[in-house]
């Protein structure tokens, strides 16, 4: 095939209102909540830089500034830390501003993820790039946006990642209807359905928080109507693109992933993924572990 843009640039979606948490994320943004000590958002860069995308636009909304703090400098800290001699604590908070050029742009009404997609048009440009959901991420030691980086080197077209869920769960997510490729996990998507119901989903494969896009999405976001909730569903584009041919920047592959993905979106979830990452620190599980398997035992 001929040679393809390289994959340099990331687009986060953080504009939701996470309603899911109130009344703690009425002031503060629910990408922020800590995981340990490091807010969910980090994790998501991170992951982005691990595959080498160091362009990352993140599309807030209103009461967003928090995250904008995170990644900038913050002198009056680090000036109290210098003069306590605090290097560890110091390099902590230096990192986040040297991860990657992060880059802003708001979201001016929440009309649905392929809204927040299309706000990124215009510093995207066209290229393809990758889109992370700002409370959706994926273990570092699970190279998935790597895999999903090298479909789309290969096969063209638009990447996203699937995960396989009992069928009770299909109607959270939009589901795949999906055939070999003959690369071993590997697919390519037919079809996409947003949250269908189990009995009319095309397969128990479900699209999470991570894409790869050919920038043919844009137009086709541009004149893609409101789909479920009103909004304008990145699935329902991607559902088009699947159906579009290669030389205009169609075709849809799917990653099957069977690694370790976390979802910091809803309170359960979310306490799930502290408790495994509070066990994988050192510096934690030591004294966390003992303490939590006594508070096990008594509660039995």
């Amino acid at each position: 095939m001929p040679n393809k843009p390289a994959v340099t640039k990331a687009v986060i979606p953080a504009a939701g209102l996470g309603t899911r948490f109130l009344p703690a994320t009425k002031a503060i943004p629910k990408e922020m909540l800590p995981v340990v000590d490091k807010p969910a958002i980090q994790y998501v860069v991170e992951e982005a830089v691990a595959a080498g995308l160091r362009d990352i636009l993140m599309v807030i909304g209103r009461a967003k500034g928090a995250l904008e703090d995170h990644f900038d400098r913050a002198p009056d800290l680090e000036q109290a830390l210098k003069a306590k001699g605090d290097d560890e604590r110091l390099a902590r908070i230096w990192e986040p501003a040297e991860l990657a050029a992060v880059h802003y742009t708001r979201q001016s009404t929440p009309r649905g993820l392929g809204h927040a997609v299309l706000c990124a048009a215009h510093h995207v440009g066209n290229v393809p790039f990758a889109v992370l959901l700002g409370d959706d991420f994926i273990h570092p030691g699970d190279l998935l946006l790597q895999r999903m980086i090298e479909v789309r080197e290969q096969f063209g077209g638009s990447v996203v990642a699937l995960m396989q869920v009992d069928s009770d769960q299909v109607s959270q997510y939009g589901a795949a209807a999906i055939e070999p490729t003959g690369t071993d996990g590997v697919v390519t998507v037919h079809d996409l359905v947003e949250k269908p119901a189990p009995a009319d989903a095309p397969s128990n494969w479900i699209i999470i928080g991570r894409y790869v896009c050919d920038p043919a999405v844009f137009p086709v976001l541009e004149s893609t109507p409101p789909g479920r909730g009103n909004e304008i569903q990145l699935t329902d584009a991607l559902k088009t693109l699947a159906q579009m041919p290669a030389s205009e920047g169609g075709g849809v592959r799917g990653v099957q992933f069977r690694g370790r993905r976390f979802d910091t979106g809803n309170p359960v979830d979310y306490l799930r993924t502290i408790v495994q990452f509070a066990l994988e620190r050192r510096d934690v599980a030591p004294e966390f572990l003992p303490w939590l398997r006594k508070y096990l035992d008594d509660l039995s």
